[in-house]
């Protein structure tokens, strides 16, 4: 069981009555010392310093110098093991030498070390003066001095001892005289059982004074000798006065035993506190043993304090908080004090219970108490599903607010497609080809709008491949400015700002212009009887409190383009939910709640930030953080379409598991002179790579059943190391970023594409192989 804190010993101390003595009571642990009134009196502070508690060496800082050695080194035995201490000394206050006695002794634990060191300060200064004035009186013949030979009746004395005893002066007193004074049951002052020859003797008796009545304590001294007369034992000595030392001595024991009564009381009030509390009250040892538990275990997990006892508490936590608990209490032997560590404990009966715990450490011990959170955390966790359950109920929503607008266009695109299909189908029945252009056309069109609306749902969720690399943002901008002028119309004022000194930041520059599109469009919109579109860019060095209120955006250098409206703005509610998917202000069939989805999730997954300011009737401006790249950009390339190679019949492996599409691609490429192989899936492919015919390229979708093109495509490279290969992709998860994902002598194409450019793509990368194997 712990011992009771020092601490909480202060205020009953300070109650204790002043008087002659001062209380004290150090506590090792604390290294403080504490006292009562007379105890600050004697040491010359305010009571409230000695009840609040005095640095130990504040005690010693009073002690006269000459004394100090003395007494550190007599309370350095009591820490050692003496059993008291017992000293006189010099206190020096305010310039006044006092005189002082102390008492004291140690509490110890089991394993004998100091836990407090009590007693009591006497003030003896006017008894050391007595003292002095009975030396000066000895030197002049004021102790009393006695001469007895054993067997005679009288004693031969000095005047002082008759004045000590209240006796007539004289040279010689009767025997019977000097032991009549004595107090009945004290032992003979003189006479008796004299000590043997080769010892002193010291006997303290009381005595009642017959001049007047008065009680007092006198001490004897004297030595054994044997040369009396006839070889007759002759006893002599001297007494003084001890009254005031006995008096003081019999106060000093009272007070002790007051004190050590006051102490059980509180310590009998510290285990009221330890016995009662509804928490969990625990001290381990060094070793993680329990030391000492409290009732409440019982209650609260099932285990009488003396089954704990003993066990390590990893006995009794669960296996996974092991690991953590073991580190948070390493932590708490360092010094640490936890405040809110949680792990769980098995309950008796076999159940878990959450236990919160706060620590302190002393000595090598963890004292700590914890309280049980149980019921909180089913709580929380309850509180937490029903927090997802009404996230994915908000998600149900939304996707059903999107159901209608990508039900309207898609239907719309559809009819167009299926629509154009048919009337072509049987224009050629009948053979009428004049008009078929025009239906072709349209069927295209919906197409490519459908392909768009499908790279926008691909952007939103961040899964559209990206070829990330530097951009000269501020050419990029200025090269739009012609195209958004006639997009936004005579009645938008645009703006662009961008220095010349601007970073190169690091974005898939196609789905960058798609990006300023579409906000300046998105502006356009927001101002519909015109205003000012500002398109701005600039550097910026965002530190930790920039990024703070953007979750997800690190510290580091940016690239900031910002498109800016003076249209009517937006609401709080509005902006907060501008990002989510599928959330549009648009009617039915005039928006799908993914335009700003799409570029935000092109932008995150770049490395960057998108980010909104809107005030209602004061504007918009949305920015997008664009990180630095590290080397300058590359010049644009040209986006024509290279003309197809003409083929002489190379060998293309061509491996797509849908069959539509994989005949489509090997007519066409038939077609353009080449000799196509066709392959459904991984395995089929793998024939024909293991076998000894050439193959000039493989083109191969990336989302196969079973391996995927890109695994299929680590195969064929360790059977043909420099056999080119070209993706094809609608979409792949780990396809999202070109840089990472294509080894040297691959490429890419995205679905939908025309015809056009992938015999384009197939012929430039023959041609770039075949270059490579005429200089090697």
């Amino acid at each position: 069981m712990a011992e009771p804190q020092p601490s909480t010993l202060a205020p009953l101390i300070a109650r204790l009555n002043a008087g002659a003595s001062g209380v004290w009571l150090w506590s090792v642990a604390e290294g403080r010392l504490y006292g009562d009134a007379r105890f600050a009196d004697l040491y010359g502070i305010s009571r409230e310093q000695a009840s609040a508690g005095l640095p130990t060496d504040a005690f010693f800082a009073s002690v006269h110098p000459e004394d100090r050695m003395r007494i550190r080194i007599a309370v350095a035995g009591v820490m050692h093991g003496a059993e008291q201490f017992v000293k006189d000394f010099r206190l020096v206050t305010d310039g006044e030498v006092r005189w002082v006695s102390g008492l004291g002794q140690a509490k110890r634990d089991d394993d004998y070390r100091v836990l407090t060191f009590s007693g009591v300060l006497t003030d003896i200064t006017a008894q050391k003066r007595i003292e002095d004035r009975l030396r000066i009186a000895q030197s002049a013949g004021g102790v009393g001095t006695f001469e007895y030979v054993s067997g005679f009746g009288t004693v031969e004395v000095s005047q002082q001892f008759c004045h000590l005893l209240g006796l007539t002066p004289t040279d010689a007193v009767a025997l019977r005289a000097i032991n009549a004074t004595l107090v009945a049951g004290s032992p003979p002052l003189i006479g008796g059982d004299e000590p043997a020859p080769e010892q002193m003797a010291y006997r303290e008796c009381r005595i009642v004074r017959p001049d007047n009545g008065e009680t007092r304590w006198i001490a004897c001294r004297g030595e054994h000798r044997r040369d009396g007369p006839g070889g007759a034992d002759r006893f002599i000595g001297a007494i003084h006065d001890v009254t005031a030392f006995k008096l003081t001595e019999a106060r000093l024991q009272d007070l002790t035993n007051t004190l050590e009564d006051r102490v059980a009381e509180r310590t009998k009030e510290r285990d009221r506190v330890w016995n009662n509390s509804r928490d969990l009250l625990v001290i381990l040892d060094k070793n993680g043993r329990f030391k000492s538990t409290s009732p409440s275990w019982r209650r609260l997990l099932g285990y009488e304090p003396t089954e704990l006892e003993g066990y390590g508490y990893r006995a009794f936590i669960h296996e996974e908080d092991a690991s953590t608990s073991d580190v948070a209490r390493a932590r708490a032997l360092t010094g640490e004090n936890l405040d809110g560590f949680e792990n769980r404990y098995r309950h008796k009966d076999g159940g878990l219970r959450w236990i919160t715990w706060n620590t302190w450490a002393e000595e090598g011990l963890v004292y700590a108490y914890g309280r049980d959170i149980t019921g909180e955390k089913a709580r929380s966790e309850a509180l937490a599903r029903t927090e997802e359950q009404l996230r994915q109920a908000q998600k149900m929503e939304a996707v059903g607010q999107l159901t209608g607008g990508l039900a309207h266009d898609f239907n719309n695109m559809l009819t167009g497609i299926i629509g154009g299909l048919d009337i072509i189908r049987s224009r050629i029945a009948a053979g009428r080809l004049s008009e078929i252009d025009r239906f072709m056309d349209g069927a295209v069109q919906s197409a490519q709008r459908a392909a768009g609306l499908t790279h926008r749902l691909l952007a939103f969720s961040r899964q559209q491949p990206l070829d990330p690399q530097p951009v000269d943002v501020s050419a990029l901008t200025r090269s739009m400015e012609e195209m958004l002028a006639r997009t936004l119309g005579e009645q938008v004022q645009l703006t662009v700002v961008s220095p010349t000194d601007l970073w190169p930041a690091v974005s898939d520059i196609n789905q960058l212009e798609s990006a300023v599109l579409n906000l300046a469009i998105n502006a356009r919109d927001a101002m519909p009887a015109g205003g000012r579109l500002t398109i701005g860019t600039e550097n910026r060095v965002l530190g930790p409190s920039d990024v703070a209120a953007h979750p997800g955006l690190s510290p580091g250098d940016y690239v900031v383009v910002s498109v800016a409206d003076t249209g009517g703005g937006m609401p709080a509610d509005v902006v907060a939910k501008a990002f989510d998917p599928f959330f549009t202000t648009k009617p039915i069939g005039q928006g799908t709640g993914l335009g700003l989805s799409m570029i935000y999730g092109f932008v995150r997954q770049t490395g960057g930030h998108a980010a909104i300011d809107s005030v209602e009737g004061a504007g918009t401006t949305v920015r997008l953080y664009l990180p630095r790249a590290t080397r300058a950009a590359e010049p644009a390339a040209s986006e024509t379409v290279d003309a197809p190679f003409s083929a002489t019949g190379q060998t293309v492996l061509v491996v797509e598991d849908e069959a539509s599409v994989r005949a489509l691609v090997v007519n066409l490429l038939a077609e353009f002179g080449y000799s196509p192989l066709e392959a459904a899936d991984a395995e089929s492919a793998l024939v024909h790579l293991h076998s000894d015919q050439i193959i000039d390229l493989m083109v191969s979708d990336v989302g196969l059943p079973g391996l995927n093109g890109r695994q299929l495509a680590e195969l064929a490279r360790s059977r043909r190391p420099a056999l080119p290969i070209l993706f094809v992709t609608g979409y792949a998860a780990n396809a999202t970023v070109r840089e990472s994902f294509l080894d040297p002598g691959m490429d890419m194409i995205a679905k939908p594409f025309a015809m056009a450019e992938l015999a384009a793509k197939v012929g430039a990368m023959i041609r770039g192989a075949s270059m490579i194997a005429d200089r090697v």
